[in-house]
């Protein structure tokens, strides 16, 4: 399906060869073990390394990561389960990783964990390509693009190049674009790595992850670490994920829609500061964010005036829920700096949007806004 649209493949993608009387999509396969006699080869052997409702979503995220080509997608418990797949599987003592300094809140701790294992973790902002200056004789260099929750954009194939030079191998975390947003395959890099808790199944009900790449060996080590630790998604969750693929295209539009819409209203407020969205025209990221991206995702983060006035706003919002996570049909938003860890202001907000008209989400908003600051 390569030369399909994108909403023609994400409502095709993974599914099996037609059967007269079976269903499109076959149920989750529930087992711990498969009839297997004699020598203990083919697809199903044991329920910790392969599922056939796994391989159906596997099949399915590989051709939105890549469409056409030959890539390899491994599933796993959650997001961070996926993150620590690939770092895991492919750094040693005394290798040199570099991570984003503004990434993914739980990142410190993988970078605790790795230098616990004597691994050499290097850091540096998204913003700016300022990575590029830590690669020198790294092993793995690991780009979130856009970055989470500041929404900076770094420019991938200027890195992956710099990387490849150097020896480096190079992951992406594409939580934020879902690949529907962002292909990193496409952009060079080595694996595409994804919490598929967020946008890409979009619902909020399911925590899952997923690897992607195009080299059999690398992705033998991804599959390899899940076999380890038994980091596998229960085939319920598989199954879940599957169905809500075939909704991907009509919720990331509308999402990302409403998304600009909500960056242009909210760039007219005089109490909104720190206003970031990659497709917003004056968005110090959007002249590298339009030669990399097909859709700008649905976050959008500013800052208030100060930790009251964002609870005043979170608590007025009628249509949005006060939560975390992000790319849900249902629009949430929360004060990052509640959780600490994020270097971030007390008034910054990180607002994600769902799939409401976009009239009533604004009118939501702009009354919420004009309640808080009085």
């Amino acid at each position: 399906m390569s030369t399909t649209g994108d909403g023609t493949r994400a409502v095709r993608a993974g599914l099996p060869e037609p059967e007269q009387y079976g269903p499109t999509l076959p149920g989750p396969v529930f087992a711990a073990h498969f009839h297997l006699s004699g020598e203990p080869v083919g697809p199903y052997t044991y329920g910790r390394e392969t599922n056939p409702t796994w391989t159906h979503l596997e099949r399915a995220i590989g051709e939105l990561e890549a469409p056409g080509e030959q890539v390899e997608t491994t599933v796993f418990a959650s997001g961070m389960a996926a993150v620590s797949g690939v770092l895991l599987s492919q750094v040693r003592a005394g290798d040199i990783v570099v991570l984003p300094a503004d990434g993914y809140q739980a990142l410190p701790l993988v970078r605790e964990q790795l230098e616990a294992y004597g691994v050499e973790v290097r850091t540096a902002p998204t913003g700016g390509d300022a990575q590029l200056a830590a690669i020198d004789g790294a092993r793995l260099l690991w780009i979130e693009t856009p970055s989470n929750p500041g929404l900076d954009v770094c420019d991938v194939r200027r890195l992956v190049a710099a990387a490849h030079a150097a020896g480096a191998l190079v992951a992406v975390d594409n939580t934020l674009a879902t690949p529907l947003g962002q292909r990193p395959l496409e952009l060079g890099a080595d694996f595409s790595v994804a919490s598929d808790t967020k946008g890409t199944t979009g619902h909020g009900d399911i925590l899952l992850g997923h690897v992607t790449c195009r080299d059999p060996q690398l992705a033998a080590g991804v599959r390899r670490w899940r076999k380890v630790v038994g980091a596998i998604p229960g085939p319920m969750e598989a199954w879940l994920a599957h169905r809500s693929l075939s909704t991907l295209q009509l919720r990331i539009d509308r999402q990302c829609t409403t998304a600009l819409a909500l960056a242009e209203a909210l760039s007219q407020r005089a109490e909104v500061t720190g206003l970031r969205y990659p497709g917003l025209l004056g968005d110090p990221s959007h002249r590298i964010a339009v030669r990399q991206m097909r859709r700008f995702g649905s976050v959008v983060s500013f800052v208030l005036a100060d930790k009251e006035t964002a609870e005043r706003f979170l608590a007025g919002l009628r249509l949005v829920d006060d939560a975390t996570s992000f790319g849900g049909v249902r629009s949430t938003a929360e004060r990052r700096a509640r959780w600490g860890g994020d270097a971030v202001p007390e008034g910054f907000v990180r607002f994600s949007v769902g799939a409401e008209d976009p009239a009533d989400l604004l009118a939501d908003v702009a009354r919420a806004l004009d309640e808080a600051v009085r």
